[in-house]
């Protein structure tokens, strides 16, 4: 049966079927999964079982290099043994739900900001890949902007005036901003990365702004008036007209471009409900050859 693409509600978002991601190695069936990403930005595929291993090795037959210098990786170890299998749960490593005051529970309260994987790192984020292992009887959104239309949207005077803008992205600042500090130690592992305000997507050749919470400043622009347009930019990009919400089911497996797309985590009593998701995220280098 053939690979279809089927919207949710916003022309970025598409449920991918039928498929069963842990045997799919052939190149036609790869390449027909980045053409959805190019086309949507956001693909869920539903009752995907994986396991840890079953993640990871997937993410690597389709996009190559992982990310593993993640902020989680200078907190703590890594409870599953391998950094590029991020941890995005509210649970300790015997299984129980985070205390109020755990440092880790501190920085993932960040996530309910606008951001986008990785972009503090150089080569950046390109894809990331979320599964549902444990899902709490209440819902627990994940919320996507897609910033190709929002870049869209903009009058041609001000995408010119964007145009040769580059952005400084540090998670140091992001964290701040909810009043988390990182150490001295842990801020010299963390010198962020200047990216592009304004991306061109290779598969598409589509334009999309690039920004969210990590955009700590505009490279040459005086600091307070570069931060007020990057919060500009920000409002401009997460109008309804350009979101859309991800209502989680136990085993979906959401794979984003961050390119193209910014997200954020909605609140919860996560001090009630576990919840437990594996990331995997895949950094913007040359692709992989697939046999």
């Amino acid at each position: 049966m053939s690979l279809t693409f089927t919207p949710l509600g916003a022309s970025f978002v598409a449920e991918a079927s039928p498929i069963d991601l842990r045997t799919v190695r052939d190149r036609d069936t790869l390449e027909r999964i980045r053409a959805g990403m190019d086309e949507h930005a956001v693909l869920v595929f539903r009752d995907q079982a994986l396991s840890d291993a079953d993640q990871l090795d997937f993410a690597q037959r389709f996009d190559g290099t992982l990310h593993a210098r993640t902020s989680t990786a200078v907190l703590t170890k890594n409870r599953f043994g391998n950094e590029a299998l991020t941890d995005v749960s509210n649970v300790n490593e015997q299984g129980e739900i985070l205390a109020a005051n755990d440092r880790r529970r501190a920085s993932s309260v960040s996530n309910r900001l606008w951001h986008t994987d990785a972009s503090f790192q150089d080569p950046a984020g390109r894809y990331s890949m979320l599964s549902a292992r444990v899902v709490p009887p209440v819902r627990a959104d994940t919320e996507f902007a897609d910033m190709r239309a929002a870049y869209d949207a903009l009058d041609d005077e001000t995408k010119a005036r964007l145009a040769p803008l580059q952005v400084h992205h540090t998670i140091v600042y992001s964290r701040h901003l909810l009043g988390f500090e990182f150490t001295t130690a842990e801020r010299e592992k963390l010198p962020g990365a200047i990216h592009p305000l304004i991306r061109t997507l290779p598969g598409s050749g589509r334009k999309s702004l690039y920004l969210a919470s990590h955009a700590a400043e505009i490279i040459d622009w005086p600091l307070p008036e570069g931060r007020l347009l990057l919060r500009d930019l920000i409002e401009h990009a997460t109008q309804r007209e350009f979101t859309w919400r991800h209502e989680w089911r136990l085993h979906d497996f959401v794979i984003w471009d961050n390119r193209a797309t910014m997200h954020r985590a909605r609140p919860f009593d996560d001090a009630t409900h576990r919840r437990e998701m594996r990331r995997t995220t895949t950094l913007d280098l040359p692709l992989p050859q697939h046999s």
